[in-house]
């Protein structure tokens, strides 16, 4: 493992992910990217283009953030009063002079479910997008090189929505959460199984999921803990189901695993929208 100025690179992680099993393929059956951090740069670009969306709409109080942002319920938003969550309001009456004809925004319960997507690419504060964008830069094109543009895109992707699965259930229900901080503890747990996988030290990955967790756990304010969780796992299960699948048929053992991952993520998200009005 080898230290960086911020975090840190595996290049025993990269040259093992990047033994071609049959030409032009990584070890672990993608195929092998000629730019690296192409998807990274992609990825970077969607959220920068998002924060400037949200920055020239009123910044932390863009109601692009209401739309895109994860919120389990909906909001009344009200003029001149005080803004009313679910139960106390829903749709049917948000309309009306209760509540002083406010302006209803749905949550995912409601039907808005993009926004477990969407979520992930929003930020309003300078230093949430830095840090997220600065760790997806670092750790995207180790990823991207040893295991491929597909599953990598899988990988943080699949994290994300994990994260927000997580957050649907454990989250107040007109908490408002944002950011690729889902995504990216899902590449951080992604990276440790694969520095595991090729014997390599994972002493500082360690280290840096330890200090990400205490800053987590002391921010828990503001932080979604939730989602960093949810997405940790989702990196785990993803990256454990790419690395651990048997050479023969290897490349349908990812695609049936990510399949049905992604169904129960479904099921989770039915049934906890189920216990929701």
């Amino acid at each position: 493992m080898r230290q960086a100025a911020v975090g840190f690179q595996c290049p025993t992680c990269v040259a093992e992910g990047a033994k071609a099993t049959r030409s032009g393929r990584t070890a672990y059956g993608g195929l092998r990217p000629t730019n690296a951090s192409l998807t990274s740069s992609v990825l970077i670009g969607i959220n920068v283009a998002v924060w400037i969306a949200v920055l020239a709409t009123g910044g932390a109080a863009s109601r692009l953030i209401s739309i895109l942002g994860l919120r389990p319920t909906g909001i009344c938003f009200v003029r001149g009063g005080t803004d009313q969550y679910w139960p106390s309001a829903v749709e049917s009456t948000c309309g009306t002079s209760r509540f002083e004809f406010g302006e209803w925004v749905p949550g995912v319960a409601d039907g808005a479910l993009w926004q477990l997507l969407t979520s992930t690419f929003v930020h309003a504060e300078v230093w949430h997008i830095g840090f997220n964008m600065l760790a997806l830069w670092i750790l995207g094109p180790q990823l991207e090189m040893a295991i491929g543009r597909a599953r990598f895109l899988t990988l943080y992707l699949g994290s994300g929505l994990a994260g927000s699965a997580m957050v649907f259930w454990l989250s107040g229900t007109g908490t408002l959460t944002a950011g690729a901080s889902g995504s990216i503890f899902g590449l951080l747990a992604a990276l440790l199984v694969l520095a595991w996988r090729v014997r390599g030290n994972v002493q500082p990955i360690l280290l840096w999921v330890g200090l990400n967790v205490v800053i987590t756990v002391t921010g828990r304010e503001f932080i979604s803990w939730q989602g960093h969780l949810g997405g940790f796992l989702g990196g785990l299960a993803l990256m454990g189901l790419f690395v651990l699948a048997p050479r023969e048929r290897r490349t349908t053992w990812q695609v049936a695993g990510t399949v049905l991952l992604g169904l129960l993520l479904v099921a989770a998200i039915v049934a906890r929208s189920l216990t929701l009005p």
